[in-house]
């Protein structure tokens, strides 16, 4: 479709990225005013979105455009975990080395006792072998106590039992503590009120690890490298440089934290190494050696007995980076993800392994649609299905498990979001709700979710970690379906489990034939296969407002959510939500709350910058986002009430945990709808843009989709360009060798 010339505003695109829930939110202010002027009508809609995407507050929101272990981000190192860093004479920071690594033992005869366990690893070749032979040889000369490296993580496996997705809170930590930390701080030039967080990442000994390790300063949230080399050299002096292993170490768990914040289970080896040499390693290979080592990163060479042609010299080029021959590439991971998705596999196998096949054709045939039929048939034979389908394509899976009860089994019914849960009706739960207790059926005697069948709908939001959480809670012989839109953004975190089930094909695949219905139905389709189409809306379904700049661009969208939107279409502004494609900027969230709040709730904030009735989005948990409006305040906290269910967030968590909510992000917004949706594209995000942000963007509103467009021919190009990043994961690898793909 033509798109009419807009104008843009230079510069680069307004990514934000919130790494943390620590972020103080900024208010750039924002001019507006109060005409009244209505949008123009536009019977083509012409759909667009941006990548780049931030994620919820304190919710790593990976963004698919960018490889998140390349050097060069922010400058040259980063701010990640250095539990592996070497430390000169014994420490604490050894003794837990030396803990992770009999608890990595336990583990692995915990998973030598289970059936059919995963050899991923096992087997390596030229680089990768060369790394691992490098863990049996300390700097010393000396045999190090280290057993081959394998992918087992440095966490006890989740048990059955009850465990919630949201985050626990940080035990106190005795004052003395951190006032001994906040001296080694100040001595490096650190700001002394960085001491409680760091308390809270290093333990009660954080003090004498710092001064030992000055680059464990990294593991703390919002460290930028730079600032722990500053540190290094203000407590060590001439005694470290950029080749300390200390610091290395570091800089590796870095990588693998950030690529992680992004999507990745692991990184490539080359990827890793061309990183380090750009933050002026000056060994790389003996950087990652020394990380190996030290038990702060793990190499994989997955299905390297498989791969046809495998030799030596072909693993080594894999490792170094060449292009030819089919080498199986070296991976390197950290141990929480590499548990993860080894567990994740093994928990979805036992699934496929242990359902008994039935025959429930007389309930397909009650089915309400083709589709909801093929599904339940299904469903009969195998513990384990994907279905996938855009919003109407939900009722499948409602159908589906409705006709589970009717033969006497316990299904239950989980979304993503409290707002997904509302959307299906009573008896619906949330996955971390199911998890942890508060919804659901509970557990049985044996710590396991009692039901024998799970629907997981928003399926493509589920990250590594609370998959595995999930699965490893079901029963044996219980079944599984995974629901949801491929063509939407993945997790906020790790991994891309949805859609590396897709691709592995090791079990049975339902496609929806149920088709969106209404121009928006047919727009959002067309996006999902790359085209921008035309689209009749003589329903002003959908409206296109062009834009010259960010002032306009923010001036527009307070002006459709306050009045356009409730006078044209009849949806009040409490049930119209913006969507943007970042948190800073001119046009970012933080901006846009401003404006709207300067507009719709005008209010001293007296309570932390909130006031009763402002809209919000609260994350309990990284990548999990709640929205809701202010109910009041007192002593206890800010009390919230989120689609119905009431929340009070205590005083000391409000700053990092709790923003305005007019404004969220596509990453945000992922799995929620709301009558209307007003989608901003400001001029500088145009080289954020890709389809799955403009399919899950202009997939949130049921009734009207208001397009604010300053990105001119951008918009186009993104829906028919590539689709996605991908993502570095193993789990399609694991499940291919454990399970026989389906035909």
């Amino acid at each position: 479709m033509t798109v009419p010339s807009r104008g843009t505003t230079p510069g680069p695109p307004t990514e934000d990225r919130d790494t943390a829930v620590t972020e103080k939110a900024e208010s750039p202010s924002a001019t507006h005013g109060d005409a009244t002027a209505t949008a123009t009508v536009a019977d083509g809609a012409a759909p667009s979105g941006v990548e780049g995407e931030d994620g919820a507050p304190g919710g790593a929101a990976p963004d698919e455009g960018q490889d998140p272990a390349v050097p060069g981000e922010d400058g040259k190192a980063g701010d990640g975990p250095a539990e592996g860093g070497e430390v000169a004479q014994p420490s604490e920071v050894e003794a837990e080395i030396a803990a992770q690594r009999e608890l990595r033992e336990r583990i692995a005869r915990r998973k030598a006792e289970k059936e059919g366990p995963i050899p991923a690893g096992a087997k390596l070749s030229g680089q990768a072998a060369d790394l691992l032979a490098a863990v049996r040889a300390m700097e010393g000369g000396q045999a190090a106590p280290v057993r081959p490296v394998a992918p087992e993580a440095a966490a006890p496996a989740v048990p059955a039992q009850n465990r919630p997705r949201a985050a626990e809170p940080a035990p106190a930590t005795a004052p003395e503590a951190v006032a001994a930390v906040g001296a080694v701080l100040a001595e490096g030039g650190a700001p002394p009120t960085l001491a409680p967080q760091v308390t809270a990442t290093l333990g009660e000994r954080a003090g004498d690890a710092l001064r030992e390790d000055p680059w464990l300063l990294l593991s703390v949230p919002g460290v930028r490298p730079e600032q722990a080399d500053g540190f290094a050299r203000a407590l060590l002096g001439d005694g470290c440089g950029p080749g300390d292993e200390r610091r290395s170490a570091a800089l590796v768990g870095w990588l693998l934290e950030r690529a992680a914040l992004r999507g990745h289970t692991a990184l490539t080896f080359p990827a890793v190494r061309a990183a380090l040499a750009e933050r002026s390693v000056p060994d790389p290979d003996q950087a990652l050696q020394h990380a190996i080592a030290e038990g702060a990163v793990l190499v994989f060479q997955d299905g390297v007995e498989d791969a046809e042609g495998d030799t030596e010299d072909e693993a080594v080029d894999g490792a170094d980076g060449a292009d030819d021959g089919p080498a199986v590439p070296v991976l390197l991971g950290l141990d929480r993800y590499a548990l993860a998705e080894e567990s994740l596999a093994d928990g979805l196998a036992r699934l496929v392994k242990t359902a008994q096949g039935a025959s429930w054709d007389e309930a397909a045939a009650q089915a309400p649609s083709p589709s909801a039929a093929e599904l339940i048939r299904a469903v009969a034979g195998h513990g384990l299905v994907v279905h996938t389908g855009g919003e109407a394509a939900r009722a499948e899976p409602v159908a589906l498990a409705e006709a589970v009860r009717t033969l006497g089994l316990r299904p239950v019914v989980a979304a993503h979001s409290e707002n997904g849960r509302r959307r299906l009706g009573a008896g619906a739960a949330t996955v971390a709700g199911l998890l942890s207790g508060t919804e659901g059926p509970g557990r049985d005697a044996d710590g396991a979710l009692d039901l024998d069948l799970l629907v997981v709908l928003d399926a493509p939001q589920l990250d590594v970690e609370t998959a595995t959480v999930l699965v490893e809670s079901l029963p044996d012989g219980a079944r599984l379906v995974l629901s949801g839109d491929p063509g939407v953004l993945w997790s906020a975190g790790a991994g891309r489990v949805f859609a590396d089930l897709l691709a592995a094909r090791v079990c049975p695949q339902i496609a929806s034939r149920t088709p969106d219905p209404g121009p928006l139905g047919e727009l959002v389709s067309g996006i999902g296969i790359g085209e921008l189409n035309q689209v009749e809306a003589p329903g002003k379904e959908i409206v296109i407002v062009p834009v010259r700049d960010a002032g306009e661009a923010v001036h527009r969208t307070v002006q459709l959510v306050a009045d356009s939107v409730p006078r044209a279409i009849g949806v009040p502004s409490g049930q119209t939500q913006v969507i943007t494609v970042g948190h800073g900027g001119a046009v970012g969230t933080r901006a846009l709350n401003t404006a709207l709040k300067e507009r719709l709730n005008p209010g001293p904030g007296r309570f932390g910058g909130f006031d009763p009735d402002d809209r919000v989005a609260y994350v309990p948990a990284p990548g999990r986002t709640l929205t809701g409006s202010v109910m009041s305040a007192d002593a206890e906290g800010l009390r919230l009430d989120c689609d119905g269910v009431p929340v009070v967030v205590p005083r000391e968590l409000v700053e990092s945990v709790v923003r305005h909510g007019w404004a969220l992000t596509a990453h945000q917004a992922a799995g929620m709808r709301w009558p209307a949706a007003v989608v901003v594209l400001p001029g500088d995000a145009a080289q954020g843009l890709n389809r799955p942000w403009v399919y899950t963007a202009f997939g949130r509103g049921e009734r009207h989709l208001s397009v604010v467009h300053g990105v001119d021919q951008a918009l186009a190009q993104a829906v028919a360009g590539v689709p996605a990043a991908e993502r570095t994961t193993r789990l399609r690898t694991l499940l291919e060798a454990l399970l026989t793909p389906a035909v």
